[in-house]
């Protein structure tokens, strides 16, 4: 849809009506949001409009991505969440430019007066007191270690990261405290610290998740632009195995008319490249989500848009979004249930049911008072 035009957030959407708002737009090339559209907090929103000189059909200028340190006062953060099984995470990054157009995260940008858009895929925040703050914090006495979830909102191993190195330095921190962490990526740079990971799994510090969305490149080049292929991330699943690090498969978020055919298949491909656990998502439209998913349905799937968008209200209570604990993750509903199902019989079938074994926080050494390692940043 037009930058401006949007979808009411209940009810049942037709495909006539549907097509009537149009997009107008050409998708910047290498990126998942069509538009750039204004978040929630602005007070102004924006229309592509044709004055008459006909520049609206002028190709825009190639989007490059631009990096922005910030300043943090902390770098760990705590959640209560009773359906979220860690209670504390580490994000190095804000936006990610790996550019999945469903990612929960992207409305996370309007806090910055940016899009959820455009703007969350290619202006990056970054962190680079990341590894100090962390020091300070496991040095403090009251603190008590429990598994940190490193790059969870975001994802860690973005493509910055091969330039930035934050994550590793971060890591770098974990290892020498032999402080329990797990990890989250669609991204085959990972395999780059397996010297620092390898060994912390060895201890029963360190597991690792891999997102798998789909295993059809031509769907995952349109929905994750700039993440790793299907087959590297199943590449990825393998090595980590065969370096003994316990690994998990995330096919987060299962969407309803797009992937969700996939279930039995991509997890009997998970097993075969040795991952020991696998878990999804349904897929979740908080805040301006909804309307950059609705835009990116009518841009590269109009025929089913409208199909997609119906099944998912179905599954949400008739809305776009239920932000229910427990809910949220899995929807409710006949179709809900039978994808419940089918995935916890695919679970079964393929040995990917069993028990994660728990992370040890015994081995836990804090930091000696005044240490001031410095971790060099790829910023030179």
């Amino acid at each position: 849809m037009r930058r401006g035009q949007k979808l009411q957030a209940t009810g049942r959407v037709s495909q006539d009506a549907l097509k009537a708002l149009g997009t107008g737009l050409e998708p910047a090339r290498g990126r998942g949001a069509v538009s750039n559209a204004s978040g929630r907090y602005e007070p102004y929103d924006h229309l592509a409009f044709d004055d008459g000189w006909g520049t609206i059909e002028e190709a825009a200028p190639p989007l490059r991505t631009e990096l922005t340190p910030e300043s943090a006062r902390t770098i760990i953060s705590f959640n209560r969440s009773p359906d979220i099984h860690f209670d504390r995470s580490i994000n190095p990054y804000r936006g990610c430019e790996h550019g999945c157009v469903y990612c929960f995260a992207r409305p996370t940008h309007a806090y910055h007066g940016l899009s959820a858009g455009l703007d969350f895929e290619s202006r990056i925040f970054f962190k680079p007191d990341g590894p100090d703050l962390l020091r300070r914090a496991l040095s403090r006495p009251t603190y008590r270690p429990r598994p940190i979830a490193l790059g969870v909102n975001t994802d860690a191993y973005q493509p910055v990261e091969k330039k930035l190195e934050l994550t590793r330095a971060l890591l770098q921190v974990l290892s020498d405290h032999q402080h329990p962490v797990s990890l989250l990526t669609k991204s085959a740079l990972i395999l780059r610290d397996l010297d620092l990971i390898a060994p912390m799994a060895r201890q029963g510090l360190c597991r690792v998740g891999v997102s798998i969305t789909t295993a059809d490149p031509r769907l995952a080049r349109r929905m994750e632009p700039r993440a790793a292929a299907p087959h590297r991330r199943l590449e990825t699943v393998q090595a980590l195995s065969e370096a003994g690090v316990p690994v998990m498969v995330m096919m987060a978020p299962i969407v309803p008319a797009l992937n969700e055919a996939e279930i039995e298949g991509l997890l009997h491909a998970c097993a075969d490249h040795g991952a020991s656990w696998a878990g999804y998502v349904l897929l979740r439209l908080p805040h301006e989500l909804k309307d950059v998913m609705h835009e990116w349905l009518l841009q590269h799937y109009p025929d089913r848009a409208a199909r997609v968008i119906n099944l998912l209200r179905d599954m949400r209570g008739g809305r776009d979004y239920d932000a229910d604990w427990f809910r949220r993750g899995r929807g409710q509903g006949p179709r809900a249930r039978l994808i419940a199902v089918r995935f916890a019989r695919a679970l079964r079938q393929f040995g990917l049911d069993g028990p994660r074994p728990p992370l040890r926080t015994d081995l836990f050494c804090p930091p000696a008072p005044g240490d001031t390692r410095q971790y060099d940043l790829g910023l030179g």
